[in-house]
């Protein structure tokens, strides 16, 4: 069965096949192990700039969700797997998270009212589901962010296999016990640096929007769906859309 895919390209929905997952593994290595070898000097300078720009680590570390073991028939929030995902600090040291928790609340429960009073501004349309002008971010923090350098730290998730360069971003415990049981299935894949997500909409979209997409590629995944991703996220990095 095959259905017209949000990239223009026909998706044929398949069960997974091992040979996938391996070829989809190994193109995990050698990208992330080249990337970290090549770059060296690039995070080097990276991590003096933010340590010479604010107190604190140069790496941000903080705990995200891979997977979750559904409980029960209607598949309530069971066992969370988590991991360590690292990137590089854009906010200064101890910031609080509790405008993002009401953000992302109000974002998963399509609360336009309270999005927009926590806004504080009018954010443009392609970053309107991401916290614009947030004082917690520092100066070489809005570069990295609007650049997306501040995830190259992710590479080493992907070495370790934690992550996969394609795939749904992985999100906070916090946020996990914020969805529902529809919600849950964009867990479904392996979590990754950049997917169907960001190429097509980024912050531009609501979160059910999201949900949609990364269920899709849940559903869908391929090495020739990845590698059309992988070529579309450079000109959705460079545009800088929804990168804020």
């Amino acid at each position: 069965m095959q259905s017209q895919g949000t990239l223009g390209i026909l998706i044929e929905r398949t069960e997974m096949r091992g040979g996938y997952l391996l070829l989809k593994r190994c193109l995990d290595v050698v990208v992330s192990l080249s990337v970290l070898i090549l770059l060296a000097p690039l995070f080097l300078i990276l991590a003096v700039l933010i340590m010479l720009d604010s107190p604190g680590s140069p790496i941000f570390a903080q705990e995200r969700v891979a997977s979750v073991r559904r409980r029960g028939r209607q598949g309530h929030l069971g066992e969370m797997k988590t991991f360590t995902f690292y990137k590089f600090r854009t906010m200064y040291q101890d910031s609080d998270s509790g405008v993002h928790r009401k953000f992302t609340e109000a974002y998963i429960n399509g609360d336009e009212k309270t999005l927009g009073l926590l806004q504080k501004t009018n954010a443009a349309r392609e970053c309107q589901y991401k916290i614009a002008n947030d004082p917690r971010i520092t100066r070489i923090g809005r570069l990295l962010r609007k650049t997306s350098m501040d995830e190259l730290p992710q590479f080493w998730n992907i070495l370790k296999g934690d992550m996969s360069l394609v795939g749904p971003r992985p999100p906070i415990p916090y946020e996990v016990e914020m969805y529902d049981t529809m919600h849950l299935n964009r867990l479904a894949a392996k979590p990754g640096l950049t997917g169907l997500w960001q190429v097509v909409a980024r912050s531009s979209v609501s979160f059910e929007e999201m949900v949609r997409l990364d269920i899709q590629y849940a559903e869908s995944q391929s090495l020739w769906l990845d590698l059309k991703i992988l070529c579309k996220t450079p000109q959705a990095v460079f545009s800088g859309k929804g990168a804020r």
